[in-house]
């Protein structure tokens, strides 16, 4: 059989033709990653349209950045659904009446528009959302050191993103939009293992690695959910003075990326390692604490070798690596307890935020599903006759 040959610019022409649709590939498989569709969805030109506001809250002032909405405005609208769909996009909400909440939880609890009636204690008041915390007014926890004794963030003045918020880029000066501008174009979605900038974070929590759920847990099961990352035992974290400062290159950040450090750059006191009575867990990584500890490993003998099946109610982090896929499964030995494992992102509908009603679900010795503390605490539910 003959074979015919090509003219060598035909061949180079093949050639280049083939890298120039591998590099397309490898782009489309990158821009997927980053947010999609139309500009007009998320902004707007001059915010008037047929003599009509084009924000979300259609409120006549033009906004930051040229968005048709803030942070509120976007994922905040009050509606009746979890997710907003703009026609190429989805939009998760925090605020909404639907019964299926994401991941972070629903500062509607907070307000009262959804769930057993309204209470600040509920959840992370943002002022500008949910009006000014009437229940506490200094941080909770709160390291003290003298960054926070100025309490540069506090209850009343707590925002979204920015230095007194909790996404993107957080330290003084920089508040809504520089705090978090640019993450949304550069969002890199599901595993997160650099989180060397905003959009790379993990949910743009500046420094903070984990596997983003697609659609924010809409839809959740035991092997469709968000995996956390944890330390092996937690670390004395604070300002200066003989601990791991949590003040780094690009602003106030967790030191090992986990989501409990990130959490105790504002609440370290119920977190971290400390040698008084009043402040920290305890002087060591072992038992017995004085308050609860969060990255620190499940052990695996006793009443906790049990947890071996992935909990919604109680999830636990991932102390070796995070994992490519969401897993229905739980190694005690390994996997560790987290802040999440306890408590909503945002709000729940029950006290300081758990996820399960702590005050009347949660009873030794009467068996009682509702109650979280029981995945872990396998031994503390049941039959007191057995």
């Amino acid at each position: 059989m003959a074979v015919t040959a090509f003219p060598r610019n035909a061949r180079m022409a093949g050639i280049l033709f083939l890298l120039t649709a591998i590099g397309l590939l490898i782009t489309l498989s990158q821009a997927k990653a980053t947010i999609n569709g139309s500009c007009v969805d998320c902004h707007t030109m001059h915010n008037s349209q047929n003599g009509a506001s084009m924000n979300f809250d259609d409120s006549a002032t033009p906004n930051a950045a040229l968005l048709k909405g803030s942070c509120l405005g976007c994922h905040a609208q009050g509606s009746t659904s979890a997710l907003v769909d703009t026609g190429s996009d989805m939009i998760p909400q925090v605020m909404h009446s639907e019964a299926t909440d994401l991941a972070g939880g629903n500062f509607g609890f907070i307000t009262g528009m959804k769930g057993s009636g309204a209470d600040d204690n509920k959840g992370h008041n943002i002022a500008a959302l949910t009006g000014e915390d009437g229940t506490v007014s200094a941080l909770p926890g709160g390291i003290q050191q003298s960054f926070h004794e100025d309490q540069i963030v506090n209850t009343s003045n707590l925002t979204c993103a920015g230095t007194n918020g909790c996404h993107g880029y957080r330290y003084a000066g920089d508040s809504f939009p520089e705090g978090i501008t640019g993450a949304h174009h550069n969002n890199v979605d599901g595993k997160l293992t650099t989180a060397d900038t905003i959009g790379n974070s993990y949910r743009f929590l500046t420094g903070i690695v984990g596997l983003e759920d697609d659609d924010w847990q809409y839809t959740r099961a035991s092997n469709d959910h968000n995996e956390y990352f944890a330390m092996a035992e937690p670390i004395k974290l604070g300002c200066s003075g003989g601990t791991t400062s949590c003040h780094a290159t690009g602003g106030v950040k967790a030191p090992d990326g986990t989501i409990s450090q990130y959490c105790a750059t504002c609440h370290g006191n119920f977190h971290t390692i400390e040698t008084t009575a009043s402040t920290g867990i305890g002087s060591v990584a072992s038992s017995p604490f004085i308050r609860h500890p969060t990255d620190i490993i499940l052990p695996a003998d006793g009443e906790y070798a049990l947890y071996t099946a992935y909990n919604l109610d109680a999830p636990v982090a991932r102390t070796t690596a995070v994992p490519d896929v969401a897993s229905a499964s739980v190694t005690p030995g390994s996997d560790a307890v987290v802040c999440m494992s306890c408590h909503m992102a945002h709000a729940s509908d029950y006290p300081d935020m758990l996820r399960w009603d702590y005050l009347n679900d949660c009873s030794a010795n009467q068996v009682n599903t509702d109650c979280g503390c029981f995945a872990c605490h396998t031994a503390k539910d049941g039959d007191p006759s057995e």
